[in-house]
């Protein structure tokens, strides 16, 4: 299966670094014209550096700008108007005990995690609709259904993904746009080595401390060590493909076997 994207342009936010990157190189690979989002020029300028040098040639482009406020959105949406593909991969994550998490910080995570996503979707569903072919992907969490203890405020928005990726889907009902959410289990990302560090998880390198961290932590993992952004990002990419045609309304899991389910 060649997965073939020439002519789409997507739009993965939160794309700096981790999953994001990944996923936009792999459109890029796809021959889609990308565009990269974070908050930093500096950021966005080393991201789009990263796809190129992966992908030479590719078309790609970065904007700067903060999407969990409305005038970031507008920021981007006067950049680029029009999208065929948007990853909403933006997302924080950070582990706190329930009762040291305030009012403020749920609110933080409301706007970030979800919001973003939210407004992202109501901007640029209608121009796929009108084009009667479009691609959304949430990326979500195994988190959303395995809610983490040290990381309610965090479960809870991912789970709040998952509600609105299936109501859009049902929402563009019998037309040529997709909207599914995609259920990372842990991931050797540049946040998770960072979060896996700050649980005190030793190991020579950062693969080794996530993989470590999921044998110890996450005993049900099928898979026994951390996915890569990469292996998360072939999924997201299916998704956006025209070959995932009939893949609408799902929340399909790429956690590596952790949560015991056959569904």
């Amino acid at each position: 299966m060649r997965i073939d994207l020439s002519g789409k342009t997507a739009l993965v936010t939160g794309s700096t670094q981790g999953i994001g990157l990944a996923t936009a190189v792999g459109l890029a690979e796809a021959g889609a014209s990308v565009v990269v989002n974070g908050r930093s020029e500096a950021g966005v300028r080393r991201a789009v550096e990263r796809i190129l040098a992966a992908c030479p040639g590719a078309a790609a482009r970065g904007l700067a700008a903060d999407l969990a406020t409305s005038a970031g959105l507008e920021t981007v949406m006067a950049a680029v108007p029009h999208v065929d593909v948007l990853v909403n991969n933006l997302g924080i994550f950070e582990p706190r005990d329930f009762f040291d998490v305030d009012d403020a910080e749920w609110l933080r995570f409301f706007e970030i995690n979800i919001m973003s996503g939210i407004r992202a979707s109501r901007t640029y569903l209608p121009g796929m609709l009108e084009r009667d072919w479009g691609r959304v992907v949430f990326v979500s969490s195994e988190s959303a259904l395995q809610v983490p203890p040290e990381m309610i405020h965090y479960g809870m928005t991912k789970t709040a993904q998952l509600s609105v990726s299936r109501g859009l889907a049902e929402r563009c009902a019998g037309t040529g746009v997709t909207v599914n959410a995609v259920l990372p289990g842990p991931t050797a990302s540049e946040g998770v080595s960072d979060f896996v560090m700050r649980l005190g998880v030793g190991g020579e390198t950062a693969q080794d401390a996530v993989d470590e961290f999921v044998r110890n932590h996450r005993p049900t993992s099928i898979l026994r060590r951390a996915a890569t952004p990469a292996e998360v990002a072939n999924m997201i990419v299916y998704l956006c493909s025209p070959q995932a045609s009939a893949t609408t309304g799902a929340a399909v899991s790429v956690d590596g076997g952790t949560r015991r389910s056959i569904t």
